[in-house]
């Protein structure tokens, strides 16, 4: 049996399967019932690693094992296997989600804060810097940022961009809201984003930019996170992001932004 690598390489992306997996799960396809050896053959696995192969896939609900002598593997029908990994996804998500929900009363969130306490003294605030990849990546770390502001949130985004933040900081910037913090907010603003630009007045000073095109956010006048690529030419898996804890720089183009307020006329 021929399967192409390109096909091979997208099933391992949206089934999270590795190369042997796919390779035996989709020799079955062909086959629909078949013993560990003939898949070997077929799949060109190592027979030493196909009976653990059919385990895995057994247990992800891809396959049924068939009892007798020789013992076999039934295939499911592909809708079935959708629906059994959805189920699966699901069920992992959330028991993970609980863990990790019980490790805030846990003695290992304590020790883990304890080590970060401890080791965090020995940086350099300058030292605190990093570039972040992925657009995901970035917005994470954005509402990490957001949530622990204590004064002041500075951003210019773009007009898509100003979308995203509604989606990915809003729960975050009402919390800010509530604690007092002053948020202010700025980006061209047209018919496709006055919605979004509007309901962001909830929480911030919304003003319309038509001469900047920039991103970045300012925490507190201290730590910045500047996004070195145009998000209309950049697929969000390649945006790219920096951030620094620099006192010096943050403050000076918070300044800069201060004199480029005062032109941008409020959203209304």
């Amino acid at each position: 049996m021929i399967v192409k690598d390109e096909f091979l390489s997208r099933l391992r992306k949206i089934f999270d399967l590795n190369l042997y997996e796919v390779k035996v799960w989709t020799a079955l396809l062909s086959r629909g019932t078949s013993t560990a050896g003939e898949l070997s053959n077929i799949s060109d696995v190592p027979r030493s690693r196909t009976y653990d192969i059919l385990e895995s896939l057994e247990k992800k609900g891809f396959i049924i094992m068939k009892l007798g002598k020789p013992i076999k593997f039934v295939a499911l029908k592909p809708e079935e296997v959708i629906e059994r990994v959805k189920k699966n996804t699901l069920r992992h998500a959330q028991e993970r989600t609980q863990r990790l929900e019980s490790l805030k009363s846990d003695e290992v969130l304590e020790e883990l804060s304890s080590l970060f306490t401890k080791g965090i003294k020995f940086v350099e605030p300058s030292d605190l810097s990093g570039s972040l990849k992925g657009r995901q990546n970035l917005y994470n770390h954005l509402d990490m940022m957001v949530r622990e502001a204590e004064k002041t949130i500075t951003i210019i985004t773009t007009e898509e961009g100003l979308n995203r933040k509604l989606e990915a900081l809003m729960p975050s910037l009402e919390k800010c809201k509530k604690r007092g913090v002053k948020i202010r907010i700025a980006a061209p603003i047209d018919n496709n984003n006055i919605k979004v630009a509007r309901d962001l007045k909830k929480v911030a000073e919304v003003r319309n930019v038509n001469n900047i095109r920039a991103r970045f956010v300012i925490i507190d006048s201290n730590q910045l996170m500047f996004m070195l690529l145009d998000d209309e030419k950049f697929h969000p898996n390649y945006d790219i992001g920096v951030w620094i804890n620099t006192e010096f720089f943050a403050q000076a183009l918070e300044q800069m932004f201060e004199l480029a307020w005062k032109t941008m006329k409020p959203v209304k």
